[in-house]
């Protein structure tokens, strides 16, 4: 096999050492019923877990940074000072909070395995994008119907 960059001009023809695909003897055997119908339940858990997680991004906690802000700017730190702090903070707890949400992800994946389904990837995407649509809707249905865009001055909502 011609692999060394001296021998094919510098092209990488072939695999890469360590990349060959995963081949398992004998499959493994499966659990009784009532086992895999208790993976299948903490796998329903895990899920809702995911989606209760991921509905935090679009509410609670740009919330959250944003009174995190407010407390910095009465303290007397001012303005510039509220909004790092906010900014920051906001960027930890979401990034922090992906990072829980992929490992929780893929406790997904191995528990649907084990309760008997073919499992190959997570739903992580597909909740985010779910639960971004849902509360856009909410958040467009609470702006026009709710609240009003127009000036309290003007709108008739003010006094």
């Amino acid at each position: 096999m011609r692999t060394d960059p001296t021998d094919n001009g510098g092209l990488f023809v072939g695999r890469r050492p360590g990349t060959a695909p995963t081949r398992y003897r004998e499959l493994p055997e499966p659990g009784s019923p009532a086992r895999r119908r208790a993976d299948a339940v903490v796998a329903h858990a895990l899920l809702g877990l995911e989606i209760v997680l991921s509905l935090l991004f679009w509410g609670p906690i740009p919330a959250g940074a944003l009174w995190l802000a407010s407390r910095v700017q009465y303290w007397g730190g001012g303005v510039f000072a509220a909004i790092l702090v906010g900014f920051a903070a906001m960027l930890v707890v979401l990034m922090g909070g992906l990072m829980v949400l992929k490992r929780i992800d893929q406790a997904w994946i191995l528990v649907r395995r084990a309760a008997g389904v073919d499992q190959r990837q997570g739903a992580l995407g597909r909740v985010f994008a779910v639960t971004a649509a849902i509360c856009a809707t909410a958040f467009a249905v609470w702006f026009l119907l709710v609240n009003g865009p127009g000036s309290s001055s003007f709108s008739g909502q003010g006094g």
